[in-house]
């Protein structure tokens, strides 16, 4: 048996604002958009790196957020021993008439998900805002407060299950990544033949390498130069561009690119593109994003390559592309830039730098077979991951539809209470989702 109400017959709003200036320094517990993002909660940060005014909670709330609402971002705030605030991008909803635990489901679900994209403003084409009010005065169908009671339980108990078995995956997951990043490390210094005799490469982090193999500074076995600079009314037709994130989202370079620029001979010239050139990202806002890398594994007719990037071209049997690929994403690699790098407004990487960069050196041959072993491998990692995160998004959707048909009565949860047997139905969403 439902009731249809509206929504503001549910809850009061609490719109207590503050400024952070209000608390001196003090640490304060921060709701906010991007800590749900990153952690699925708020985080404690002092008040004084709080830019703009919170609203003050109590504890009990139920943060809806009013931003992009189709991204479902609901949480319940609690109380804490420091003061509690939440970013004013949430909908701060105090239950008045309805079980606490089902209004955190209930928001969740698809009927109340449409509720809030049904009263949304659009303020550009990346941020959409629901009006509050628009909202509230929604009408929606409420069990009785018993068999909300149950749902929530029920809900509990399935969710915590579901949400286990993703944090498992995404372990394995990151496991996984270790070991592959782990297994790189280990064949670039080590060889593939356990038996080689090795010597001391001369570089404390490379350690030992096999004994015919040699070590050389960038610099001694190619060239580097900065990529063009050109004005912006350039862009959008003519000759191809490589850009920053051609490199940084691809460790080798799509053999066809997306950006266009009019580009004149002597450009093309000048910042050509051949089979083996090596692109290293140079500079950013964080020194996490420098160093990136991207091999050209065929040459690229009339492309330029952009000004804030580094193209490196080895000399002629130096270095095999496909060896490239994996040499210069290397983590150990990157960790060198990340020591050696000076940072003032942005991160920089200069050719000085990067011509210093000591590189292992096997015969061509082995370089060959070391990549194709590599390359081997990879596709085996990344054929896993993409299983794994396949199969989490599945759990997400059925944890999601889970939650609707819950709370919408599809499902009988008051049997499953009584026999610990689920309604079929939950058998069918589970089925449904390939969960």
């Amino acid at each position: 048996m439902t009731t249809r109400v509206p929504i503001k017959h549910l809850f009061d709003v609490s719109r207590n604002m503050i400024m952070p200036t209000d608390f001196d320094n003090e640490p304060l517990f921060h709701y906010s958009l991007p800590a749900w993002h990153e952690h699925g909660n708020g985080i404690i940060e002092n008040a004084s790196d709080l830019a703009s005014g919170k609203l003050l909670l109590r504890g009990g709330e139920v943060l809806v957020s009013k931003l992009n609402p189709e991204k479902s971002a609901v949480l319940l705030a609690e109380s804490h021993e420091i003061p509690t605030v939440c970013s004013p991008e949430f909908i701060a909803l105090v239950p008045r008439k309805i079980d606490r635990q089902f209004a955190y489901y209930f928001m969740l679900s698809a009927p109340l998900r449409h509720q809030l994209n049904a009263s949304v403003e659009s303020v550009t084409n990346s941020h959409k805002r629901a009006r509050v009010d628009r909202f509230l005065a929604s009408n929606v169908d409420l069990p009785d407060l018993a068999t909300q009671r149950q749902i929530a339980d029920f809900l509990d108990r399935e969710t915590a299950r579901i949400d286990l078995l993703i944090e498992k995956k995404q372990r394995f997951i990151n496991v996984l990544a270790q070991k592959w990043a782990a297994t790189v490390t280990f064949t670039l210094t080590q060889g593939l033949n356990p038996d080689a005799p090795k010597k001391d490469s001369g570089v404390s982090w490379i350690g030992e390498i096999p004994e015919h193999w040699t070590v050389a500074k960038l610099g001694h076995i190619g060239r580097s130069a900065n990529g063009i600079n050109i004005g912006g009314d350039a862009f959008g037709s003519g000759f191809p561009f490589v850009s920053y994130g051609d490199v940084y989202r691809n460790p080798e370079l799509p053999r066809t690119v997306e950006g266009l620029v009019q580009s004149s001979a002597e450009d093309r010239a000048r910042y050509t593109l051949k089979a083996g050139d090596v692109l290293f990202t140079r500079t950013s806002e964080i020194i996490d994003e420098i160093g990136f890398s991207s091999i050209c594994m065929e040459d690229m007719p009339d492309a330029v390559f952009a000004g804030f990037l580094i193209r490196f071209r080895p000399m002629k049997g130096k270095l095999a592309p496909s060896f490239s690929k994996f040499l210069f994403r290397n983590e150990r690699l990157r960790a060198f830039f990340s020591k050696e790098m000076m940072i003032v407004t942005r991160a920089s990487l200069s050719q000085g730098l990067l011509q210093r960069m000591p590189v292992v050196l096997p015969p061509i041959a082995e370089q060959k077979e070391i990549a194709q072993y590599l390359q081997k491998a990879e596709d085996t990692f990344v054929s896993v991951s993409e299983k794994t995160k396949t199969s989490i998004d599945r759990l997400k959707e059925y944890r999601s539809a889970l939650i609707t048909a819950a709370v919408t009565g599809q499902i009988d949860v008051t049997t499953y209470a009584k026999s610990g047997t689920p309604d079929r139905r939950l058998d069918a969403i589970q089925e449904e989702m390939g969960a």
